[in-house]
Order: structure tokens, then C-alpha cells, then sequence
């Protein structure tokens, strides 16, 4: 599912106009990435845990020259499903 089948849906579901359930999305969106990039953790019921985890820095090889190259420490984006999410895939 796209973005864009993602708000055909909503505007259906909720009502609304496609632009209007544009809005809405890009703004939780937003408000979750400004949250999950100044290290808090945003939690959704039912849908899961956004949050941030850091990588150590390690050793690394190039998979074209076999050369040791060094990887160094970063901030990455996790996400942790809900039990209801969890429930519905299996």
C-alpha cells in the first residue's frame, strides 16, 4: 500500500476529502518524526513503538575489494509492532 492508496482510504472511511486526509497524515507523520528525531519514543496503541537506537561503531568489509573499511557510530529509526499488529499478521 502506497501513500497515496493509504489516503483514498481514510477520505473514504472517515468523510473527508482526499486533501483534508492529506493534511491529517502529513501532520501525524510530522509530529512523529520531530518526537522520534529529538529522542523521544512515540508510542501508537495497537500499532506499535517508534523510536530511536544507536549503533556502535564497527568493522566492516567491502563487499567489491574485500578492503577493511571502518563503519563509524550512528543514530537509526526502530519500530516496534504492537501485540495487535503483531496478532493480525499471523
Amino acid at each position: 500500500m502506497h501513500k497515496s492508496d493509504l489516503l483514498e482510504k481514510v477520505a473514504k472511511e472517515c468523510e473527508i476529502s482526499k486533501t483534508k486526509a492529506d493534511q491529517v497524515l502529513s501532520s501525524i507523520i510530522g509530529a512523529i518524526t520531530d518526537a522520534v528525531s529529538s529522542g523521544d519514543k512515540v508510542t501508537l496503541m495497537d500499532l506499535g513503538t517508534f523510536s530511536v537506537a544507536e549503533r556502535a561503531a564497527r568493522a566492516g568489509r567491502n563487499p567489491k575489494t574485500g578492503e577493511a573499511i571502518a563503519i563509524p557510530a550512528r543514530k537509526v529509526a526502530k519500530f516496534k509492532p504492537g501485540k495487535k499488529l503483531t496478532d493480525a499478521i499471523k
